[in-house]
């Protein structure tokens, strides 16, 4: 899958149409992989200045930066220095403290000092100091699946799941229906079959579904397009909620390929306690991602793979993920300069021996700058234990409290929300008539309580959404009393509006109910 801001797309003529890749990038495909081999030992610095070339020249930077973001996964990047380079920003630091550091002299007593306790120089030790940033590490491997032919079909095939991230509704006709209906049982979605005129037709939407359109199994809808585009023959017809907007995205098996076709893989715990706590977790839609064993942490000479891991990304489409082991990291603890999302580790301490709890302690005692909450079962009676190493404990009988983690978490969020907010200019004034509270925080990257006290000197708050007040006078000119609340509500979507009864409040109406699902716009008393 790709990203978001990387989706090709064109909406002309009202409609949805993905710019898939034709044989002839598959030249553009072929340099891509050239410039990540030829680049082995570099950094990754330079290989982006040699990406950024190649964007240039294209017709499609998005195109470019596609194909080099699944070229990349398949890439290692080491940090490569004489001395760790957290080590040596503490020691430098501690120095220039000791020292007092204002001129350069002092800059290089102070890199001095450090450096003899490496038994390095003082100009090695301050090209150690930052080897651990992105830009400065170095490529040491690129080991692809995939040539010119097969990078483009997996562009092709990620493009779709990334246009699947807004799916409120897929529909497919399969020549494999057994399978496809498998996969939907593993990814936890529901589905219905039905009859058409063309055949059997599986519908695929999430259990919110019943109630309402969302976006939030638009993840699975992802993955599940692997398992659709396995087969010989199919077609899918998925509904897409493009910013408020719906629309309808159509592929086949014309547009679509899998190379070297993998199986649906559901998230799997190793207990009921875990699995139960993933999913009431998810559940609640919050701006965390919950990431199922995180990368290793340091403990000393050992390491612990947590369970979980929280990660704060306000404005996504937020789940549970399979792996955080590809990336991320703490919230850039002794100075390493990171933008990866903040994270909060989670550990679960079930009935154990007290032999494993006894290592797990001595696990936790000693981790380094690294946020843990540990839910512990009250059987154990180690709760102090785990509080005295730093690390948060919550306890639990039977079944982890998702209030308990909540309660835990809030802190942490609170935090974060006000420094975003710190970053947020005093007045926004969005491009759009209308546009949504959540559209705007995910614009920004930040939680809508982020935006909270914002001014927006172009629109007025609606509910949750920011309308102009062009768009209001328009309203109040198409919206009349008597009207059926049907096709207010039509009138009321026709400008991205979702929140019918905030803006007919505005507008000064209410709706009579007349029976079972039957109403009309009538002035407000």
């Amino acid at each position: 899958m790709l990203t978001k801001d990387l989706l090709r797309v064109s909406r002309a003529g009202g409609g949805y149409h993905l710019q898939f890749a034709d044989a002839d990038v598959e030249r553009l495909a072929a340099r891509v992989l050239g410039i990540y081999q030829g680049h082995v030992g570099e950094s990754r610095e330079t290989l982006e200045t040699a990406l950024a070339d190649v964007e240039r020249e294209a017709d499609d930077f998005k195109l470019v930066r596609g194909l080099a973001k699944l070229v990349e996964r398949e890439a290692a990047f080491e940090t490569q220095a004489l001395v760790d380079p957290v080590r040596a920003r503490r020691r430098v630091f501690e120095a220039a403290a000791d020292v007092g550091v204002v001129t350069e002299a002092e800059r290089q007593q102070a890199l001095s000092e450090a450096a003899d306790h490496f038994g390095t120089d003082a100009e090695t030790l301050a090209d150690t100091l930052y080897a651990d940033r992105d830009s400065r590490q170095i490529l040491t491997d690129v080991d692809s699946r995939w040539g010119p032919a097969e990078l483009r079909t997996q562009y092709n095939l990620s493009l779709a799941q990334t246009a699947l991230f807004d799916a409120t509704e897929v529909r497919v006709r399969s020549s494999d229906p057994n399978t496809l209906v498998s996969a939907v049982k593993r990814l936890r979605l529901m589905y219905e079959i039905r009859r058409t005129e063309s055949g059997r037709e599986v519908v695929v939407t999430g259990p919110d579904a019943l109630f309402s359109n969302t976006r939030r199994y638009g993840t699975r809808f992802a993955r599940l397009l692997r398992t659709v585009a396995a087969a010989s023959e199919w077609e899918l017809t998925a509904t897409i909620d493009d910013r408020g907007t719906e629309r309808e995205l159509t592929l086949s098996d014309a547009d679509v390929s899998v190379p070297g076709v993998e199986p649906v893989t559901e998230v799997s715990y190793d207990s009921g306690v875990e699995a139960d706590f993933a999913g009431r977790f998810a559940a609640l839609d919050l701006d965390w991602d919950l990431i199922r064993e995180p990368e290793p942490l340091a403990a000393g000479e050992h390491v612990i793979i947590p369970d979980f891991a929280f990660e704060w990304r306000p404005g996504a489409d937020t789940g549970v993920r399979d792996t955080g082991r590809s990336g991320g990291g703490s919230d850039g603890a002794d100075g390493a300069a990171s933008d990866a999302p903040f994270r909060i580790f989670f550990e679960i301490m079930g009935f154990w021996t007290p032999e494993y709890v006894e290592k797990k302690l001595a696990r936790l005692d000693a981790l380094a700058d690294v946020e843990m909450l540990v839910a512990v079962d009250e059987s154990l009676g180690v709760g102090d234990e785990i509080e005295a190493t730093d690390n948060r404990a919550i306890p639990y009988a039977g079944t982890v409290s998702v209030k308990d983690v909540r309660d835990a978490l809030r802190p942490y969020e609170e935090r974060l929300v006000r420094e975003s907010a710190a970053e947020i200019p005093d007045e926004l004034r969005p491009d759009a008539d209308v546009t949504s509270l959540a559209d705007l925080a995910a614009e920004y990257g930040v939680s809508e309580d982020a935006l909270e006290d914002v001014a927006y000197p172009a629109h007025e708050r609606v509910g949750r959404t920011l309308v102009s007040p062009a768009v209001l006078d328009d309203l109040a000119e198409e919206i009349e009393p008597g009207m059926a609340y049907e096709a207010a509500s039509d009138r009321l979507a026709d400008y991205g509006i979702e929140d019918d009864s905030a803006a007919l409040a505005r507008l000064g109406y209410r709706v009579a109910w007349e029976g079972l699902g039957e109403g009309t716009i009538q002035p407000r008393e």
